[in-house]
Formats: structure tokens, sequence, C-alpha cells
């Protein structure tokens, strides 16, 4: 990116959760701000007051500090440009509205959603783009009052001047160019006297002093509107920069049928969230390195020049590598903070750290530790039926003799296993798949000499003993 330090904003709806194409965009918005020294900006766009909940905002809030992001200006923090709910900020809204009336670009509509659709059948019939028809443009102040004075709530909208191209660069997609006579006269002003998206999203953008606006491109057709009203109330645009959607491996929108349509989806199943980090980054951008990247890394290595013009597709393959790479780089402190409570049945905490340090190249999500930790704490073990076959082909001597130097080597893993081999001939996988079956109830998973140190010497003497007895039943 060229040495601007950009101001970037993210403006959520607190209508439900972050889905992952919010996430990426909260996520680009945020880098561009890190990568060029800039600040970034959370605004809450809550205006509409039937869907905003503010259970909804909280959650929002609570799932973006948990991917990491902090925000320079916003809710809980304040800052300069504020207020930072969309709603609290109807006074700036109605000055942008009286100056336009004011220079004579607005007007009222009294037409009923009834009338547009007829009147967007008809020209979809014959042939024509739908716009609206002005059908209200010409009415004189006395008829419009006199609509008014009879309860009738009209909405406001833009004079769209006619014969123009409005042109803008975009960081993603390149030059833009659209013409005015294809936009229609738009609302700017709801009959319920709410202002429309294109009138206070971009009146704060511009009064906050964004200068990036990172969005999904389904709102690239509405930057024209919007540059025109920046221009029509003398207000500085910004530049913009509309990403692609993220879409499912099938090409549809994504869904919870993936198992990862929000945050919230992919934290409760213990995704950790320098995994989606560093997926989101690479989502439909060319990071430059196929290698794990900490915070600071992920803005050095950031461009959104660098963003496909294309629609990302959902991989979740691609989400348990980078899952894998953030166990793999995780502390084992911070391991044990997200296993948390499923570690408790192993008793003490150093036997938890053990227990941490032993599995983790084993475990992807916390679901995969119950496994192994049951397998440590079972009074009865379950053995898979590859494990029983290890069994049985070992024999009964063999565990027989496994358990005697068992006993008089005390559990010492490393001379009771060379003793094992010595005594009985086997080695390698010959020794220690039988080994492993017996004592796990499973023929793959962690080193086998921790595992048993976190058995115990008893329920693994017990477990020798009850392979013995399964070898001898053929």
């Amino acid at each position: 990116m060229s040495g601007i330090a950009h101001t970037t904003r993210f403006a959520p709806s607190p209508t439900g959760a972050l889905h992952l194409g919010n996430a990426r965009t909260a996520l680009f918005s945020w880098l561009v701000a890190r990568a060029t020294g800039g600040r970034f900006v959370l605004r809450i766009e809550d205006t509409d007051a039937e869907r905003s909940h503010e259970a909804a905002l909280e959650r929002q809030l609570a799932e973006l500090r948990w991917l990491g992001l902090d925000w320079d200006e916003g809710p809980n923090v304040g800052g300069d440009r504020g207020p930072y709910r969309q709603s609290e900020r109807a006074p700036i809204h109605a000055e942008a509205l009286d100056t336009l009336a004011t220079r004579a670009l607005t007007y009222p509509c009294f037409c009923s959603p009834e009338e547009l659709e007829f009147s967007r059948k008809a020209q979809l019939a014959a042939g024509r783009p739908p716009r609206y028809a002005r059908t209200c443009a010409k009415l004189d102040a006395d008829e419009a009052q006199r609509r008014v004075d009879a309860g009738r709530r009209p909405a406001i909208r833009f004079r769209v001047p006619d014969g123009r191209t409005i042109e803008f660069i975009d960081h993603v997609h390149g030059p833009q160019r659209f013409l005015s006579d294809d936009i229609g006269d738009f609302v700017i002003r709801r009959a319920d006297g709410s202002v429309s998206f294109f009138l206070g999203n971009a009146v704060d953008d511009s009064a906050m002093g964004i200068t990036l606006v990172v969005r999904g491109d389904d709102h690239l057709a509405n930057t024209p509107r919007q540059l025109l009203l920046l221009e029509a109330l003398g207000m500085r645009r910004p530049e913009y920069a509309h990403l692609p959607l993220v879409l499912a491996p099938d090409g549809r929108p994504l869904s919870k049928r993936e198992g990862a349509a929000s945050l919230s989806d992919l934290h409760a199943q213990g995704y950790l969230p320098g995994a989606i980090r560093n997926y989101l980054a690479r989502l439909g951008h060319a990071c430059g390195t196929d290698d794990w990247l900490d915070v600071e890394a992920l803005s050095r290595h950031f461009d959104i020049a660098r963003t496909s013009h294309s629609a990302a597709r959902f991989d979740e393959a691609q989400l348990r590598h980078w899952q894998r790479e953030a166990v793999t780089h995780a502390s084992n402190d911070e391991l044990e903070r997200w296993l948390g409570a499923r570690l408790d049945a192993l008793g003490e905490e150093p036997k938890q750290q053990a227990f941490v340090a032993a599995v983790r190249g084993n475990v992807l999500l916390p679901k995969d530790a119950d496994e192994l930790v049951r397998v440590l704490t079972a009074d009865v073990l379950v053995v898979e039926p590859d494990a029983a076959a290890q069994i049985a082909e070992a024999g009964a001597d063999f565990f027989e003799r496994a358990q005697a130097l068992f006993v008089q080597f005390e559990g010492e893993f490393k001379n009771w296993t060379r003793a094992v081999a010595e005594s009985t001939g086997r080695k390698g996988a010959r020794l220690f798949m039988p080994l492993r079956s017996a004592l796990t109830g499973t023929t793959h998973g962690p080193e086998l000499a921790p595992l048993v140190a976190l058995m115990g010497a008893e329920r693994a003497r017990h477990r020798l003993a009850d392979a013995q007895v399964r070898a001898s039943v053929r």
C-alpha cells in the first residue's frame, strides 16, 4: 500500500453473530490500519431498532476481542470522533438532510410500496433496468403539504444529477465507473424518519475521518450513490476496498451446515484465535508466505491490493491446518487453559501439565482430549478391533512376561521395554504395537512412555493382566 496512514473502520449491526465474512472484513480493516500505522475505529450501526439487541452487540464485541482485534476508538474506548453508535448520531444526519434540502437536492416521496413494486415490474417488462420513475419529483410544495396534512408520511429522496459519470479507484477491483442515469433518485430518509444506509453510512464515514472503507463487494453498487451524496454535502470522500464474498465449498452462501458460519461457532468448537487469523488473512488474499504468523507479522505481510477479485470459498481442511499450527505454536500453559475443565479427571495440576505436554501433538480440538483423558482414567478399557487383533497376535505368554517384568522394573518404561524385548525376541512395531494396544486400547496415539506414567503403575499392570486374559481366549 501507499505510505498513507489509513484510518479504517468496522461497522457491524448488532443483529446477530459475526459470520466469517464479517470477521474477515473486520480483520482486513484492522490489518490495514496496523500495517500503515493508522487507526482502527469501531462504529455500531444500530439504527434498526427492531433488530438491534444489546446482547448481540456485547457478543460481537467479545468475539472481536477474542479474535485479537482491538480498536483505537469506539464502544468502551471512546475517542474524539464519537458518538460510536449510529443511533446517537441523529443530529449529524439531520444536519446533512437540512443541507441537502436547502440546496434543493431532495424531495418528499409519497409513493407506496405497492406503487413502487408495480413501477419496477413495468420497467422490467419493458426491458428497462428498474429505477425510480420520479413520480413525486415535480410535486409543488403546496401539494406536498396537503398530503402531509392528510396524514401521509413521505420518504425523502435524493435528486441524482443526470448525465454524470461517477468514478473511483477501488483498492481491490481497480478503476470503477458508473453512470448517474443508471442509478435513479434514491431514498435517504425513510417514511418513519430514520435515515437510510446510503446517507447515514456515508456521512458517518466522512465525519469520522475514515480514509479507507473496507467492506463486502455487495456494497460496490452503493458507492456511487454515497459519493454523490458526499459531493453534494461538500464532505471529503474516503477511498474504498470492496472484498469479494466468502462462499461455501459448493459456491452457495456459507451457512451453519458447514460448521463454521460464525465466529461463535468456531470458538465453541475450540478453534484458537490465531488459527482463524492466519486462515482469514489468506482467504482470498495472497499473504506472501505459508509460514505461521503472529499478529504483528500478519500486519507486515498484509497488503489489501493483493486481495483476489473472485469470491473466496471456505475450506475446512485449510482451517484445520492453521489450527494445527496454532496448537503447535501455543505454550503448554495456553493449551492447559484452552482444555480447561476437560483435564479435571486427571487430578492435580502437575499431572494436568504433564498430560498437555504429552498429548499436544495429537489434539486438534478440545474434544480430541476427551478420549485421551478417558484412556488414562478409565477403570474398564474399551479395546478397538485393531488393538484386539494385535493383542491376540502377541499371545498370552507375551503379556504374562510383560506383566512380570513391569512389576520387576517398577514401571520404569525404558528399562522395562528393553527387558521385554530381550525376553520375548520382539522389537520395533512387533514389540510396541501390542503393548500400546493393551495399555491404551488403540493402535495409535501419543508417545507411549508418558501415557504409562500418567495412567499409573497399578492401572498399567491391570491392563497388561487383562490383555493376557484376552489373548488366551482365542
